[in-house]
């Protein structure tokens, strides 16, 4: 069973019911004192669940009561939700005239008579769960709220390079067999062997980016195996030999083409299962580049490693205890020292190192987790207690239930982070600003303050404290050097399925042919990745439907065929409670025109890819919820729907590779809960569409923007000063990067002074690093 944490939950109803948005706008008021009781019951719950969610991995019956209770409290979510949404829409739209109807009294009535009788069985449900909850807190439990670690936040000082400390003699003999000329055979395999988190992939990595390597093979390639292989794939050598196309940056034309005559290395990261006929079917595909050619191998299993090839694997033990102290040293104490004065918590450390067998990956995580436990005690306590219940092996069960327990330790706020992160595939490259803008999404993020100035900031430190910890590793950073994408390590990956469960469910290659009795998705499935093959969509519809799940997160990156759009519209109708959706197609033909009208929880949408779409729906408007809106690479479209002023909650507008585009929609400067755009377009004077643009004083109130910044197509709209001046630049704080481009096809002055008065104008303001 999944592990739950109904504590984030009871703080989005708090939310919305000290709001008041409901009872201000006179709905539901035959309810007023149901609602005080159920204020009443989630702030006695608040501190209780903090309490239970921390015992539920040792205790089934607590687990099961909290699971229950979950489920009781999405449901008072997911109304009150919809309640604040019809209130919204009350409040925005007072003059029109079907809202008018559609909130008069006689349909108040009718609503109060629906909804009244839902709320006080939902009111007895939560009652029940609640008794069991109180009976926790008198038995054994304290009603504590964690605090804040006390110790300083230095996120630079977090994430040291990943080195590979210890392993001088396995990087040169790695090196040394692939830069080995002196060969047989064309091409050469050396299998890496080792338990996870001994480092295989790691050393694989430092080989494969080693500046020798990179003038000796004149094609790299690089696939993670257990990425494209899943229990329900039809033919796993298949899905491996398409990856390895894919990475070889050829995939249409035939691989012994890309390969011949070229001296080419190959790593195959992960490899878990394979046997000797599918060996068989793969290695001919690989035989024919040029001598010199090298394929290295990671697995745990010595089995897979014989399988592949005849040469004896290479061994990666774990590290010995010098290298094993200097590691931990690195993660636990303050600028990597032992410190002064205090050998009882040096004597702990190292009796704790003992324990961990080497394994760097246990060594960095426990050794991030007791940084924050800087006092003797609670070293000391951890080893003694928490630690005392694994009997620390070198063994991958061990490692696992070792990550689990260092989980167990996380504060609670990035618990429901980690455990979402599941939704991703292996090996998945996730893009930070992405994954917080999913978190602020789902409410993982609270701001502590009404105006939600800081859920960005607070989701970048959730997402450094977990690359802090190792339990995100760090792919790749920006021009300022700041992170900016992240991958799960293979364990972390595995240990996010164990604690996520049937919460999040990812769809991989699903055949035409399976049967409909199997459940994949169920009644506890909350967050959705579908990767598989599209033409099945009817089995998707089938199964969302059939569970009569309550989806809040629907991602399916892969491209959708318009003959399967009508299916998609009719999963729509069960997605009420969704609050983030991504959907690859070529374009929304087969969508009814109302399809969006449906996901009024919406918060987060994604339609980027879609190139065949020339004009985004007019019910995108009807989302007063979405607060992300991303359009990257809709290469068709050109005009934005009537009325985008509606997006009162938008906070990120992202529309990069829309060279369509020509101008930014009217009424964009009142969305002043912006945060990010990606471009601003001056339109020019003669546009057809130019009575629906907005000008460069739509930027004036947007003084919250952050992050980066490109306004284009200068010079081709009004071109004077005043319009330059209501861009408002120098009020801008918090963006990072401009740049301006002019289009000069639309001719430009040539006064000296005109334009120096107009550059004049869109000056940044000071704290701009890059220009």
């Amino acid at each position: 069973m999944a592990e739950v944490f109904p504590s984030i939950i009871v703080l989005g109803i708090i939310e919305h019911l000290e709001a008041q948005t409901v009872k201000k706008s006179g709905l539901l008021w035959s309810c007023v004192k149901d609602f005080e009781k159920l204020k009443l019951i989630v702030l006695e719950l608040q501190p209780l669940l903090l309490d239970a969610e921390e015992e539920q991995a040792g205790n089934h019956e607590t687990k099961f009561s909290l699971a229950k209770l979950t489920d009781i409290l999405y449901e008072v979510d997911d109304l009150l939700d919809d309640l604040s949404t019809r209130a919204l829409r009350m409040t925005r739209n007072k003059k029109a005239k079907q809202v008018c109807i559609f909130f008069s009294k006689s349909n108040q009535l009718a609503f109060n008579r629906r909804m009244g009788p839902k709320i006080k069985t939902i009111l007895n449900n939560l009652d029940h769960i609640a008794n069991y909850m109180r009976k926790f807190h008198l038995e054994g439990g304290h009603g504590k709220i964690p605090v804040e670690e006390n110790r300083e936040r230095d996120h630079n000082a977090f994430c040291p390079d990943e080195v590979l400390i210890g392993r001088d003699e396995h990087k040169k003999a790695v090196v040394d067999f692939l830069m080995d000329s002196n060969v047989e055979e064309n091409v050469s395999i050396l299998p890496i062997v080792g338990t996870g988190g001994t480092g295989k992939t790691t050393l694989a990595q430092f080989a494969f980016n080693h500046e020798k390597i990179q003038k000796y093979f004149q094609l790299k390639m690089w696939v993670d195996v257990m990425s494209c292989v899943s229990s329900d794939d039809v033919d796993k050598v298949k899905n491996i030999f398409e990856k390895i196309l894919e990475s070889a940056g050829n995939e249409k034309v035939d691989f012994g083409k890309v390969i011949f005559g070229k001296k080419y290395l190959l790593v195959l990261d992960n490899v878990r299962i394979i046997d000797s006929e599918g060996w068989s079917r793969l290695k001919p595909h690989l035989i024919g580049g040029a001598r010199g050619s090298k394929i290295l191998v990671t697995a745990r299993s010595e089995e897979v490693a014989k399988i592949m090839c005849r040469v004896k694997p290479y061994y990666l033990r774990g590290l010995d205890e010098d290298d094993s102290w200097y590691l931990f040293k690195r993660m636990a104490f303050k600028n990597g020292q032992e410190p002064d004065n205090e050998d009882g918590i040096v004597n702990i450390g190292k009796e704790i190192v003992r324990k961990c067998e080497g394994v760097p990956l246990i060594i960095k995580t426990i050794g991030r987790l007791l940084y924050f436990k800087n006092s003797e005690i609670e070293w000391f306590s951890f080893m003694n207690n928490e630690l005392s219940r694994i009997r620390l092996n070198i063994e991958e069960g061990y490692i696992l239930a070792t990550l689990k327990l260092i989980y167990d330790q996380l504060p609670q706020h990035l618990k429901q982070c980690f455990a979402y992160s599941y939704l991703f595939p292996k090996n998945y490259e996730i893009d930070k600003s992405t994954l917080i803008n999913l978190w602020i999404a789902q409410g993982f993020i609270k701001s502590s303050n009404e105006d939600d100035e800081c859920l960005e900031d607070a989701g970048h430190e959730y997402f450094m404290d977990l690359i802090s910890r190792y339990f995100f590793e760090k792919v790749t950073t920006d021009w300022s050097g700041e992170v900016t994408s992240c991958k799960l390590n293979d364990l972390m990956h595995d240990l996010a399925m164990l604690i996520a469960g049937s919460s999040v469910t990812r769809m991989f290659n699903v055949p035409l042919s399976i049967k409909y009795e199997r459940d994949i998705v169920n009644k506890s499935t909350r967050h959705l990745w579908v990767g598989y093959d599209i033409q099945n969509s009817s089995y998707l519809a089938y199964s969302v439907s059939k569970a009569k799940c309550r989806i809040r997160t629907f991602l399916s990156p892969c491209y959708i065929e318009p003959e399967y759009m009508t299916e998609f519209d009719a999963i729509f109708s069960s997605f009420k409670t969704l609050r983030a959706l991504q959907l690859g197609s070529r374009n929304l033909d087969g969508l009814s025109s109302s399809s969006f009208c449906k996901l009024k929880s919406l918060r987060y949408l994604d339609l980027s890819g879609i190139n065949m779409m020339k004009k985004l729906p007019d019910s995108i408007t009807s989302l007063q919820n979405l607060q992300t809106l991303k359009l990257c690479n809709c290469g068709w479209l050109e005009e934005w729907p009537r009325d985008f002023s509606r997006l009162v909650n938008l906070r990120h507008l992202d529309f990069n590779g829309c060279w369509k585009l020509t101008y930014m929609p009217r009424g964009l400067g009142q969305l002043t809960k912006l945060r990010s755009l990606s471009d601003f377009l001056v339109s020019p004077q003669l546009d057809s569409l130019n009575k629906h643009s907005g000008g460069l004083n739509e930027l004036k109130g947007l003084n919250n923007l952050r992050g980066d910044l490109q306004i284009r197509n200068l010079g081709c709209g009004k071109d004077d000063v005043k319009d330059y001046k209501g861009a408002n630049l120098r009020e801008k704080e918090k963006i990072r990067s401009l740049k301006l481009y002019w289009d000069d096809s639309f001719g430009l002055s040539y006064d000296a002074s005109a334009e120096l008065e107009k550059l004049e104008e869109l000056e940044p303001h000071r704290n701009l690093k890059k220009a």
